[in-house]
Formats: structure tokens, C-alpha cells, sequence
């Protein structure tokens, strides 16, 4: 990425344009290149059973559900290369593609309230990212995630607070949740398909500093730019509280709808 510290504002050129990390305006980029850092995010994880029937109507194909259950992590993002502090929530399924070893969590909804987050979500990993106001506090010995959207509180989740230890391992048992799977669709100007992928991500350097668990509530209220409901609660499973550094990395094509390929799952 072209440093603009010396010697004032250098002419944009060609191979700038075409170099990757590249990001418009091209004096103040918005979108980070990789990698950057996430340090000290707080984390509620909410784990709840809905119907399979919700969980494949939003599959996109070809991806098979391999559970009935959703995870939604609702982040306080408090120290971000780029981002600063913000927050975040992530909805996801389990999933898998056929014919290939990859499994992991399709993200049918995401909302945060960091344009640059925003904007670096939906062009780079093609994840369904709107603005929205997630929020995380502890409130005496309860600790509740609540996420807005245009006034509403789409989803509220409450867990106690630090009552007995636990292990993101623990989440594994209802799918791969580190792998996240994303639709990216962009079109030309013209209105032609220019990119129709599915794409995976893991995130890297995880360094967990500390993880709680216990029995969670979850309710959803609905919202037609937000539809988190359409997941309905069948039951509610449990969650975690935890606190953890990461680091964001480039990810892969595991299919593209436009020519059938991707890497296989390699």
C-alpha cells in the first residue's frame, strides 16, 4: 500500500491501481489489506436449536446443512489495526460442500456498526454485512449481548456471568464454527455477474485468555432489513463469555458459480 508520508500526496498510478490491498479513495483507503490484528475482543456466544427446515432455506446450494443449530457471536471489538473499537454480530449455520473435506459456518447474517468494517466484509469476503448496534455488558451478575437495527432489538441474549470455565472446543460439537463460509456476489456496471463465489476463511494467531459458560437465553424480535427470526428459538442450548486476540488473513474460493470451480478443499 502506498505510504503517503513522504513527500506529500504521490500521483496514483497503474500498477498502484492494480496492486492487491487496493482500496478507493486511493488517498484515504478504507479497506485494510492483510493481515491485521484483533486484540482483546469480547465475545458472547449464543447457541440456540431452530427448525432444519430454517437452516436449509438458507443455505445457498450447492452447501448441505450438517446441524440444526445457530451461533451468534456478538463482539465488543475494542482494539482493531484500522477499525478501532466497534461491535459486531455474526450469525451462522453449520454447513458443508459435497464432494470435498470442507465444513464449517455459513453466515446468512451479520451487522456491525463500523462502516469500514462494513464495506471491508462484503467486498472482500463477500459476507452479508449491514450497520447495526451490537452491544455487550455485564450488568451486575448477567452478561447480555443486544443487537439493534433501525430501533429494534433483533436479537437480546443473556448467559451468567462467570460460573464455571469452559473451551471453544466445546462449540465444536454442533459444526466447525472457526471456518467461515461466505456467498460474494458482484456485479458489473453493466448488470452482468462479474464475481458469484463461495468463499472460507479461518482466522489466525487465536490466543484465548479466558472462556466461561453456562445456560443462555436468546430472544429475537423480527425485522424485515434484519430477519435474524427467521431462525426461529426451538431451544435454547448454552454459550460462552469469552475474551481472545486474533488476526484476520487472507482466505479461499472454494466454489465459483461463474466457471465450477474452486480449490477442492485444498
Amino acid at each position: 500500500m502506498k505510504d503517503l508520508r513522504r513527500g506529500g500526496l504521490d500521483r496514483l498510478t497503474i500498477e498502484d491501481i492494480v496492486a492487491p490491498g487496493f482500496s478507493t479513495p486511493w488517498d484515504a483507503p478504507m479497506v485494510p489489506s492483510f493481515p491485521f490484528t484483533f486484540r482483546n475482543v469480547e465475545v458472547l456466544t449464543l447457541v440456540w436449536r431452530t427448525t432444519e427446515a430454517a437452516v436449509a432455506r438458507l443455505l445457498p446450494p450447492p452447501l448441505e446443512p450438517t446441524s440444526d443449530a445457530v451461533l451468534a457471536h456478538i463482539y465488543r471489538m475494542n482494539d482493531v489495526e484500522w477499525l478501532g473499537a466497534y461491535g459486531e454480530c455474526n450469525v451462522s449455520i453449520g454447513c458443508r460442500l459435497p464432494g470435498t473435506d470442507i465444513a464449517g459456518s455459513y453466515s446468512p447474517y451479520l451487522f456491525l456498526s463500523s462502516d469500514v468494517g462494513v464495506v471491508h466484509g462484503r467486498e472482500v469476503h463477500g459476507q452479508p454485512k449491514k450497520l447495526g448496534n451490537p452491544k455487550l455488558e455485564v450488568r451486575g451478575d448477567l452478561v447480555v449481548g443486544v443487537v439493534e437495527r433501525n430501533g429494534i432489538d433483533i436479537l437480546t441474549g443473556t448467559l451468567p456471568t462467570k460460573q464455571q470455565t469452559d473451551s471453544l472446543e466445546s462449540l465444536n460439537r454442533h459444526f466447525d464454527f472457526a471456518q467461515n463460509i461466505n456467498l460474494k456476489a458482484v456485479d458489473h456496471i453493466d448488470g452482468r455477474p462479474a464475481i458469484r463465489q463461495l468463499t472460507a476463511r479461518r482466522l489466525s494467531g487465536v490466543t484465548v485468555h479466558e472462556c466461561w459458560g453456562g445456560p443462555n437465553t436468546v430472544e429475537l424480535r423480527p425485522n424485515a432489513q434484519a430477519p435474524i427470526h427467521r431462525l426461529p428459538v426451538v431451544d435454547m442450548l448454552d454459550g460462552l463469555h469469552w475474551r481472545a486476540d486474533f488476526t484476520l488473513v487472507p482466505g479461499r474460493i472454494i466454489h465459483d458459480y461463474l466457471d465450477g470451480s474452486g480449490d477442492g478443499g485444498r
